[in-house]
C-alpha cells in the first residue's frame, strides 16, 4: 500500500502540528486495513522563520511515527510561502483481507470511532475564540492514532467496508462508501459523537470554507435530479455543519452486518478502543441525515 497526505498548520504548537500530521497520513493506511512500516517526510517551510520550528514539526512527526512502529527513512523539503508537512507512508495487508469502500451490503450498520467537530475548532482556535477544553479535545482527538482500531478490526473477518473520514467530511466520505457499493446510507444525526464546544461554535458561524464547499458539491443535483447526500429538513444547521466539516485526523468508519453489531462492540470495548454507532444500510442510493 502506497498513500501521501500533507497539509498547512491546524494548532499552533509545531511539534504538536506534526504529529496530527503524520497520524492523518498513516491513517489511509490503517482504513484499508494495513499496517505501515516505512514513510518519507514532505515538508514546505518559509525561509524567514527559525528552523527550530521546522525541527518541531518533524520530531513531532517523527514521534507519531514511532508510536505507529513507522520508520521514517528519509523525505524532501522545499522553500514554501507556508509551512506544510506530512508524509508518504508505506503498508503491508494481506491481499485477502483488504477493506474497501465498495463492500456496504444492505442491513449492515454503520459505526464511527472518533467524535467530530476537528475542522469547526481548528477554526475558532485560529480565530481565538476556542475554549481551552475545546481546543484540547480536538487535539487530543487528532493525536489518537487509528491504529488500534484498526487492529481490532483486522480481528473481526465479519468487518468488511471502512474509510477514514478527513477533509471531505463524514457526509463525503460516507457518499464514497454508498456509491461505491450501490447502497444508501441512513445516518442518524442524533448519535452522532460530537467535540465539545463544536455545536456552539458552528451556531456562532465558526466554520472553515471547506466546510460549504463540501455540501455546495454534495447536495448538487445531478443531472437525473439525484443529489449525493440529503439532509431532513428538520436537522439543526449546526449539526448540518458539522455533518460537512473537514476533518483532520478523523475516525474510521466501517460497516458489519447487524448480526455482529455486539460482538464488534465488545470487541471495541475490550480493547478500550472507543466507538458509536451512527447508521444503517439499505438497498437505494446516496446518503440521507435524518
Amino acid at each position: 500500500m502506497q498513500t501521501v497526505d500533507f497539509f498547512p498548520p491546524v494548532v499552533d504548537d509545531p511539534y504538536v502540528y506534526g504529529w496530527i500530521a503524520a497520524a492523518n497520513a498513516m491513517s489511509d493506511i490503517y482504513a484499508m486495513g494495513g499496517e505501515p512500516f516505512l514513510a518519507l517526510a514532505v515538508a514546505g517551510f518559509p525561509d524567514d522563520l527559525p528552523l527550530e520550528i521546522l525541527g518541531d514539526i518533524l520530531r513531532g512527526g517523527a514521534d507519531a511515527a514511532t508510536e505507529a512502529g513507522v520508520v521514517i527513512a528519509g523525505g524532501h523539503t522545499v522553500t514554501d510561502a507556508e509551512p506544510k508537512y506530512g508524509l508518504s507512508v508505506s503498508g503491508f495487508v494481506h491481499p485477502d483481507r483488504i477493506l474497501t469502500k465498495g463492500a456496504v451490503m444492505d442491513g449492515d450498520v454503520l459505526f464511527l470511532t472518533k467524535p467530530l467537530g476537528t475542522g469547526i475548532i481548528t477554526t475558532g482556535i485560529k480565530r481565538g475564540i476556542a475554549s481551552a477544553d475545546a481546543e484540547a479535545a480536538a487535539v487530543a482527538s487528532m493525536r489518537r492514532l487509528n491504529r488500534g482500531a484498526s487492529h481490532v478490526l483486522r480481528q473481526l473477518p465479519e468487518i468488511r467496508a471502512c474509510t477514514d473520514i478527513t477533509g471531505y467530511a463524514l457526509a463525503g466520505h460516507a457518499s464514497e462508501m454508498a456509491l461505491a457499493s450501490g447502497i444508501e446510507i441512513r445516518i442518524d444525526t442524533s448519535l452522532l459523537p460530537i467535540l465539545i464546544d463544536a455545536l456552539d461554535l458552528a451556531g456562532a458561524g465558526c466554520v472553515p470554507g471547506g466546510t460549504g464547499r463540501n455540501r455546495d458539491y454534495l447536495t448538487m443535483a445531478d443531472a437525473d435530479g439525484v443529489t449525493r447526500v440529503a439532509l431532513a429538513s428538520t436537522i439543526d444547521e449546526r449539526v448540518a455543519a458539522l455533518v460537512f466539516d473537514p476533518q483532520t485526523s478523523g475516525g474510521l468508519l466501517f460497516s458489519v452486518a447487524k448480526s455482529h453489531a455486539d460482538a464488534v462492540g465488545e470487541a471495541f470495548a475490550v480493547a478500550g478502543e472507543p466507538l458509536w454507532m451512527i447508521g444503517e444500510a439499505f438497498i437505494g442510493h446516496g446518503v440521507h441525515f435524518s
